[in-house]
Parts: structure tokens; C-alpha cells; sequence
């Protein structure tokens, strides 16, 4: 556990000059590109029950961060309703957040629970968060306030 520990804290340094930033959100993103999920559809997760790629041509921004779409459908959808698609703690590792840090996820750890997507670091991470996953997103619902507000002065 230690050394997961340290792993996340090396990470966090990382993580943090690729973030987008609002005053009200904190958003994961790839650099300076500001593209959200690492170029993921997030609609995707909901209706194709797996991580596609978006298209570079199909685009919405939102929370200051860019998303891809695999189809002009999924892009309505999103646009429709952003909050029913956007992964939960800005698309940071949802156990991270949990522990109180923001590290940047792997898109094989996704998941759906209760209708929101959640990420996590890696498949150890994952499993982790996974013991007690109701807990962990308790524990990170409150921690994402003061994650934001730290990250976003």
C-alpha cells in the first residue's frame, strides 16, 4: 500500500500541469490540447457499453474541456445533458480523489455505477476501489470540493 501510495504521489505532480481548471470545475485532460478522456466518447461507456475512440471532427466543449464523439448522435446526446455522460471527479482517478490527490486514469478501469462513470489509476487501483465502492465515492464526493479548490487558484 505504501508504494501505491508513493506511485499516486509521483503522479499527482504529473497530473496537475495536465489539468483544465474553471472556478467551478477541475477537468482531466491531455495537455495543452484540452481534449477530456484522453479522446474517449463519453457517451460510448452509456450506449456501446465499452471505451471508443471520438472522432477529432466531432467535438464539444464543456467545463472548459474538449470531447470527442464517435457520431454526430452521441455528440447531441451529450449536448442535451453533459452531467449524465462527464465522468465523475473531473475524469481524475475517482479511488485518488478518494484519498484526497488527483491522479490520471487508465480507460480499461472504467465503470458504470448507478448511472455515472467512473475512472481509476490502473486495474490494482480499481480493485482497490472496488472493496468498498459506495465508501470510496462517499469519501471522494467530499474530498472533490477541496480537490477543486486547491487545483483551480
Amino acid at each position: 500500500m505504501k508504494r501505491l501510495i508513493s506511485t499516486f504521489a509521483m503522479i499527482a505532480v504529473v497530473v496537475l500541469f495536465a489539468s483544465a481548471a474553471s472556478a467551478a470545475n477541475l477537468v482531466n485532460v491531455a495537455g495543452a490540447s484540452g481534449i477530456a478522456l484522453n479522446g474517449y466518447d463519453p457517451v460510448a461507456f452509456f450506449t456501446d457499453g465499452k471505451p471508443t475512440h471520438g472522432d477529432p471532427g466531432v467535438t464539444s466543449t464543456y467545463n472548459g474541456a474538449k470531447y470527442l464523439f464517435a457520431s454526430k448522435a452521441h455528440k447531441a446526446q451529450f449536448d442535451a445533458d453533459p452531467e449524465k455522460f462527464v465522468p465523475q471527479f473531473g475524469g481524475f482517478c475517482a479511488y485518488g480523489a478518494a484519498l484526497g490527490a488527483l491522479f490520471p486514469v487508465d480507460i480499461s478501469t472504467w465503470q458504470i455505477r448507478d448511472g455515472k462513470l467512473y475512472l481509476n489509476l490502473n486495474p490494482a487501483i480499481a480493485k482497490e476501489f472496488n472493496k468498498n465502492p459506495a465508501g470510496n465515492i462517499a469519501k471522494a464526493e467530499k474530498n472533490w470540493p477541496g480537490l477543486v479548490s486547491k487545483n483551480t487558484k
